[in-house]
């Protein structure tokens, strides 16, 4: 065992050198080894929890299939996570080359049936005004699966929660519906498992898998564009399964009929069921999705850090997700409780905070005030006028976003006697700068202002 710890240290380090020492000590260093199998080159991980493990596993798999397999003198191996509080087993297949289909960014290996994810259900998922339509839809498939809205697409932004629907709608038909056949796949490993199907003789294999599944859910559907031969093997499966009333999900990071490098018979059959979209969350939405994974997590937070970690610049759930376990590994890491010091301590030497050192409440009040033509005195107060309230929200977001002040903070230098006042103002800003350039524009003018100083 010495010998697999020194080389689990070598790993640390090798990987320290390349990719940073914020990867590793936040991240690789809350996994351990367990043990290596010789025989079977298998290693066997251990995470503290479901969260540090599945982002490792979604960010770093690569790293330990490179320089784990070299330092273990082996041409592949597959990577086992034991999950510490589950005490569940999960192997990844590592990556092996196959000749190309045909020009394609996507890695060529050899693909292998992706089980459901047995975490994302339902009632584990966020609802609000940014995901509703989608949630609605997907819930009303597992009802009558085939029947209605079929296909469904489901578009939006990276890590806004389509590979969570999908995987809802697998577990709850297959609760449902015992007998139904279910299968998930990402669009990628499809097209890798036609290229393995192609390679090694068995088309005829892999159309009947796809033809027999009474429902079929593929994720990132865009990754077979400028791919002729799987586009047309996709096209004859999914006829063949709408014309035999089987359900297929789809999700997509744009509309069906903005999708580049896809000929349009096929585009249109992606919009023949029902198109639904996932907006980037409002505030309160992520206030809502850090409470219920920490509660998941067995590791509840205070609103005021919710309301925190939320008002960083993320773009996604899944950033928003990685920014509480980067709080949850540090805390876990130092033995030390979830505060909102610590937060902001783990958090202002992140990517997701943008605080400006030079930037205080003071400073940024008085640059809305003077672009708006207010006093603070107008800001603290209780007019509440069109112009003056806008100024104010204004205020209020720029504090958030360029500050490491609290809610609470913010609320009382501006004389506001609850911090949720503050909160609503920070979503509504940054709702709204979304659709409104003028509002965008002012945003960026007095954000540049004020970083310049």
């Amino acid at each position: 065992m010495a010998a697999i710890n020194q080389i689990w240290q070598n790993f640390l380090d090798i990987v320290k050198q390349e990719e940073g020492s914020r990867v590793v000590e936040t991240w690789l260093k809350a996994v351990s080894i367990e043990r290596w199998d010789s025989c079977n080159c298998i290693v066997y991980l251990k995470a503290p929890n479901h969260f540090v493990r599945e982002w490792v596993r979604n960010n770093y798999l690569h790293l330990f299939y490179e320089h784990l397999g070299r330092l273990f003198a082996v041409d592949s191996l597959e990577v086992t996570f034991i999950d510490h509080e589950e005490q569940v087993s999960c192997t990844v297949v590592p990556a092996r080359l196959a000749p190309q289909e045909e020009s394609s960014s996507v890695p060529q290996v050899k693909a292998k049936k992706i089980s459901i994810n047995k975490t994302y259900l339902f009632d584990t998922f966020v609802v609000g005004p940014s995901n509703s339509l989608s949630y609605a839809a997907a819930y009303a498939v597992t009802k009558k699966p085939g029947l209605v809205y079929n296909p469904l697409f489901v578009y939006g932004g990276s890590g806004l929660g389509k590979t969570h629907l999908l995987h809802a709608i697998g577990n709850a038909i297959k609760e449902e519906y015992k007998k139904l056949s279910v299968l998930y796949q990402p669009a990628d490993r499809f097209v890798n498992e036609f290229i393995h199907a192609i390679r090694f003789d068995k088309i005829d294999l892999f159309k009947e898998k796809y033809r027999t599944v009474d429902v079929l859910l593929i994720d990132d559907i865009q990754f077979i564009a400028h791919k002729d031969q799987t586009q047309e093997a996709f096209f004859h499966i999914f006829n063949t399964l709408y014309e035999s009333s089987k359900q297929i999900v789809l999700s997509s990071d744009v509309y069906p009929t903005e999708m580049k490098g896809i000929p349009e018979r096929l585009r249109s059959r992606l919009g023949w069921g029902l198109v639904t979209d996932i907006q980037k969350p409002t505030i309160e939405e992520k206030v809502a999705i850090l409470k219920r994974k920490a509660e998941l997590s067995h590791e509840p937070i205070s609103d005021e850090v919710a309301h925190f970690i939320a008002a960083q610049s993320v773009a996604s759930i899944r950033e928003l997700e990685g920014a509480l376990i980067r709080v949850f590994a540090f805390a876990s890491l130092t033995n030390q409780p979830v505060s909102l010091d610590l937060v902001k301590k783990v958090l202002n030497h992140s990517p997701v905070s943008i605080a400006c050192r030079s930037c205080t409440l003071e400073s940024i009040a008085e640059a809305v005030g003077k672009y708006y033509s207010f006093t603070l005195t107008e800001l603290r107060s209780k007019l509440r006028s069109k112009e003056i309230a806008l100024a104010r929200q204004i205020a209020m977001y720029l504090m958030k976003r360029l500050t490491d002040k609290s809610l609470q903070d913010i609320g009382q230098f501006l004389k506001r006697k609850d911090h949720t006042t503050v909160a609503h103002a920070i979503g509504k800003i940054q709702k709204v700068q979304d659709t409104n350039e003028s509002i965008k524009s002012v945003l960026e003018k007095l954000e540049n202002s004020l970083q310049s100083t």
